[in-house]
């Protein structure tokens, strides 16, 4: 891949690494088949937190994944649409699975800000959920229309340029799994389009904030070689 990709919106958006495939569930008499498209989710504009996108990380001695936290504002209703239909196909498909009914300790993605995170003023007002994955995403912003009328992207290379509190849409696969003894829906991440700066989270700071009202004994500036503009 070049310095520059022109992607267009279907390439972006095709599940570049897809996380689920073709399933069929028999449930009596029905065969249920979810492909891969059905439980793709674009968000809306939403709000990164813990983006560890540039590099995986591994929990607990599992395997490296890179992996987000996604907050959606609770009055996106479309996205929070997509993604409740995307999970109600795979609980009925968990209950073809497990004998009708969905298991006792069944967990689902999508949080309450306001209620698990009361304490955190990131989180207020949204709904968050994580994705992860253990393939890099592709990583974009957009730059304008193509001759064809569809949106072209250029790659992100820079790895300050996407971080907790910058805004983008987020393309994601949601999937069931079974591991451990654990049940339920997870996210997988596919692709990150930034449309926008945001204050960072985690308490880090600029240097301008940081330092711009400290003396430093230096002469005069050349505002047109401050760096830092």
């Amino acid at each position: 891949m070049g310095e520059i990709a022109d992607y267009h919106v279907d390439m972006m958006t095709s599940g570049k690494w897809p996380v689920a495939t073709f399933k069929s569930m028999k449930r009596g008499n029905v065969q249920m088949t979810i492909d891969n498209q059905s439980t793709k989710v674009i968000t809306g504009k939403v709000r990164l937190s813990y983006a560890n996108v540039w590099e995986p990380q591994s929990v607990d001695g599992g395997d490296p994944k890179y992996s987000v936290s996604i907050l959606i504002p609770k009055d996106d209703k479309e996205t929070l649409r997509k993604i409740k239909a995307a999970t109600d196909l795979l609980k009925e498909q968990a209950k073809a699975k497990y004998n009708g009914k969905l298991p006792a300790k069944f967990h689902t993605p999508l949080r309450d800000g306001d209620e698990e995170r009361p304490d955190d003023e990131a989180y207020a007002g949204h709904y968050f959920f994580n994705a992860s994955s253990k393939n890099k995403p592709g990583i974009a912003k957009p730059i304008g229309k193509g001759s064809d009328g569809k949106t072209k992207f250029q790659e992100i290379t820079d790895t300050t340029e996407v971080y907790s509190g910058c805004y983008a849409k987020v393309s994601v696969n949601f999937y069931l799994f079974d591991t451990k003894g654990n049940k339920g829906i997870a996210a997988g991440l596919n692709n990150i389009v930034k449309v926008q700066d945001g204050d960072f989270l985690g308490g880090r700071s600029s240097v301008n904030d940081d330092f711009g009202d400290e003396d430093f004994d230096i002469d005069d500036v050349d505002d047109d070689e401050d760096f830092l503009g």
